[in-house]
């Protein structure tokens, strides 16, 4: 079932980058109907991602890096860098979606410019580390209930 939880946040994560991406495409496109709708719903996306993730996280507890020994200091710079993108990410969402919803689109725009790359930066190493903790990963305990 944790592997389960972990599939579906890594697919929720994965749709939101993709969400994103259009996003993007669509404002860039001039599209000012669809832009803030497809950039809702990657919002919407990337908040059920936590949901599951802490889901898996609090009933089954962290898995940790058991590879060769020579891929682990890269895998831990991917993973800080990863996480501490990932805890930025979450206010700067939330200061665009603000200042969006004020109409102020020139600040919205600024702060847009530096929060997508870390939304997608985190949405690819999120699914990176995924896949190297499926292959490489032990079971760590933690908090599970």
């Amino acid at each position: 079932m944790g592997e389960l939880l972990g599939d579906i946040a890594a697919t929720f994560i994965g749709l939101s980058g993709l969400a994103v991406v259009v996003g993007v495409i669509l404002i860039r496109r001039g599209n000012r109907v669809w832009h803030p709708r497809v950039m809702l719903v990657a919002t919407v996306l990337a908040a059920l991602f936590l949901v599951f993730y802490l889901l898996k996280w609090g009933l089954y507890g962290t898995t940790r890096y058991a590879g060769p020994e020579e891929w682990r200091a890269a895998y831990y710079a991917l993973l800080i860098s990863h996480t501490v993108l990932a805890a930025l990410n979450g206010p700067l969402v939330l200061w665009l979606l603000y200042n969006a919803f004020k109409g102020r689109f020139a600040v919205h725009r600024a702060w847009a410019r530096w929060t997508v790359p870390v939304w997608l930066y985190v949405a690819v190493t999120g699914w990176v580390i995924d896949l190297v903790l499926k292959r490489f990963g032990e079971a760590a305990g933690g908090i599970g209930f």
